[in-house]
C-alpha cells in the first residue's frame, strides 16, 4: 500500500503564520495603548489670584449729556446716568435699585417735597450691557422716573438727583 501525501503548500503556511503574528502585535500593541492611556499620571502646581472688583461709579449728568424728556406733575421721563468702570476689564450691568431720596438742585430750595420717585426695570437688563474696562457708557432708563402730582410748584425747572445703584458683575 501506497500512502499518498498531500504536499503542504508552503504559501499557505506562510499566510497562516503572517496572519497570526499580525493579530499577536495587534492585540499586544492595543493592550499596551490602553495600558499606557489608563496608567498616565500627572502632577503639577499652578496658581492664580483674585483680583478686587473696584466700585463702578454712577454719575448724574456730566458736559455734554442731554436730558430727552422732561418731567412734569403727573408724568414720567427718562433717567439719564454715566456709569464709569475704573477696572482693567469689562463689567456687565445685571440690574438697578433707587438707593435713598431723589433731591432738587440747589437752586429750587423751595422744592421739598420733589413728589419724583424712581421706578428701576423690573428684570435684569436684556440685552446685557457691558462697560468696557477703564471707560464710561451713558444709559437711558426709559420712563423710570415719575413725579407725583403733589410736587411743591417750586420744583418747576429743577434737576433731579436719582440715587441709583448698579449691579455689575465681571
Amino acid at each position: 500500500m501506497t500512502s499518498v501525501r498531500t504536499p503542504r503548500t508552503p504559501a499557505k503556511g506562510r499566510l497562516a503564520r503572517s496572519a497570526a503574528a499580525t493579530l499577536a502585535l495587534c492585540l499586544l500593541g492595543g493592550a499596551g495603548s490602553a495600558y499606557a492611556y489608563w496608567a498616565a499620571a500627572g502632577s503639577g502646581n499652578g496658581s492664580a489670584a483674585n483680583g478686587t472688583l473696584q466700585t463702578v461709579a454712577v454719575e448724574a449728568l456730566v458736559p455734554g449729556d442731554t436730558l430727552q424728556t422732561s418731567l412734569i406733575p403727573g408724568g414720567t421721563a427718562d433717567v439719564l446716568l454715566r456709569a464709569s468702570n475704573p477696572n482693567p476689564f469689562p463689567v456687565t450691568i445685571h440690574g438697578f435699585a433707587a438707593n435713598g431720596a431723589v433731591t432738587a438742585d440747589a437752586a429750587h430750595a423751595g422744592c421739598t417735597t420733589t413728589g419724583v420717585t424712581f421706578t428701576p426695570p423690573d428684570a435684569a437688563v436684556s440685552p446685557p450691557v457691558v462697560i468696557p474696562a477703564n471707560s464710561s457708557i451713558l444709559l437711558t432708563l426709559p420712563g423710570a422716573a415719575s413725579m407725583d402730582v403733589a410736587s411743591h410748584s417750586a420744583c418747576q425747572g429743577a434737576q433731579f438727583s436719582v440715587p441709583v445703584t448698579l449691579e455689575v458683575r465681571k
